[in-house]
């Protein structure tokens, strides 16, 4: 799978906290899975542009 995140921007995002390599990977799938509900809602609505609706 591809890295949807930055890590850097993580860190920075969580400035003062200390963020476990495992995190980044989770985080990751969260975001992949959004990604996907976001296309089905795009779709289910005949529409090939997604939207900040759709999220």
């Amino acid at each position: 799978m591809a890295d949807l995140i930055v890590k850097a921007a993580v860190k920075n995002r969580l400035d003062s906290m200390n963020v476990s390599s495992d995190f980044y990977d989770a985080l990751d799938e969260e975001v992949s899975e959004l990604l996907d509900d976001a296309a089905r809602r795009a779709e289910d609505n005949d529409r090939k542009t997604v939207q900040p609706r759709d999220l």
